[in-house]
């Protein structure tokens, strides 16, 4: 078994944590929701910081709690990133990442070289060994605390919104990096974020949190695609659909984005040619028709099948799930343009795509 089983129930005075979680044990999961909904509490449960008067935690096979038993802390192999990275100021970041690695039994530590040769790898911080944490960059010292958690060789990562305490341009600085982790680590990793950009480019799946309740839980995509509870990743509800860049267009700027439900031409973000891409596509970005249009300034047109409308927030709007090719989109139209167009579930159309953010 690669999941991840976890049921953890606290009953404190003004807040009450109730989950019950299959989470993957490949992959990124995003615990995603507002300050105060529980996802810090859940990923120290898991951690083994903080006990869950009723609680089960089941990794990978391993019980870490149950009614019989309880892993302490420093037996999980774990790596934890929290939001400051806490460095030893009087030692030098190559001191540092070893004294991580003094928790870990004798016995086990085979292949700790290895780790942290990949950890500063990955992490792009073979020359600040000899620094120390006085010299380094707000985003350096993310980077470090990064290597110092995976430096353990752990069997799961858990990050506790890492980049909340940065800028936008140290965010930015460090979201390649961690990109990087989600595509070359095999661990699965817990990611807590209220970060819609953060969520956008590195989930694979979604836990959304709400005062201390798990109130949807799924694969990214298909998460963010149901109407019955629209989320937003920031401005709007929409979809995050996996691609690859397939062709470079330098006459125009824009490159062509493949994936199931056909190709898009969009601006050209210096991503190469056969790397994977993702983009955002809001709600309200998504306009209908019902036969091909070909003389309009929106390029990017494409077959679909229409699978569920539902109410907006506001009556006079209405969502609708489309599926194009195997991925799911949704469009945001006027209650009245629904009616006007006859519009209903398995009716095929066409997808006018005004807008699309192509994340990494």
């Amino acid at each position: 078994m690669d999941d991840i089983s976890a049921r953890f129930y606290i009953d404190w005075p003004g807040f009450c944590l109730d989950v019950d979680l299959t989470l993957s044990g490949k992959g990124v999961t995003a615990l995603f929701g507002h300050s105060g909904s529980g996802k810090t509490t859940i990923l120290r449960c898991v951690a083994g910081l903080g006990r869950a008067p009723v609680g089960r935690l089941v990794v990978k096979g391993e019980t870490w709690q149950d009614d019989q038993h309880w892993l302490p802390p420093h037996q999980r192999p774990i790596g934890y990133v929290f939001q400051e990275a806490s460095l030893f100021p009087h030692l030098s970041v190559l001191a540092n990442l070893r004294y991580g690695m003094k928790r870990v039994a004798p016995q086990a530590r085979g292949n700790l070289q290895a780790s942290l040769d990949q950890a500063v790898e990955l992490l792009g911080i073979g020359k600040l060994l000899d620094r120390k944490p006085d010299c380094l960059s707000g985003g350096e010292r993310s980077r470090v605390g990064m290597a110092r958690a995976l430096a353990v060789n752990p069997s799961i990562l858990l990050m506790d919104e890492p980049l909340a305490a940065l800028d936008h341009d140290r965010k930015q600085e460090i979201l390649p990096y961690l990109a990087r982790l989600h595509d070359q680590l095999e661990m699965p990793i817990l990611y807590v974020s209220h970060a819609p950009d953060e969520v956008a480019r590195l989930a694979d799946h979604i836990v959304v949190l709400k005062g201390g309740k798990a109130v949807a839980v799924g694969p990214l995509g298909e998460t963010l695609a149901r109407l019955d509870l629209p989320i937003r990743l920031g401005e709007d509800a929409g979809v995050i659909i996996d691609a690859v860049v397939g062709e470079r267009d330098d006459t125009w700027h824009l490159v062509r984005v493949d994936f199931s439900g056909g190709s898009l031409w969009l601006r050209d973000n210096d991503i190469p040619v056969g790397k994977r891409a993702r983009m955002r596509i809001l709600a309200r970005d998504v306009s209908i028709a019902c036969e091909k249009i070909d003389s309009t300034s929106i390029q990017n047109i494409l077959p679909a099948r229409i699978v569920e409308i539902s109410e907006d927030t506001h009556p006079s709007q209405a969502l609708i799930r489309l599926d194009v090719g195997k991925e799911p989109m949704i469009a945001r139209l006027t209650q009245r343009a629904v009616t006007q167009l006859e519009l209903a579930p398995g009716r095929d159309v066409w997808v006018q795509i005004k807008a699309v953010a192509l994340i990494g």
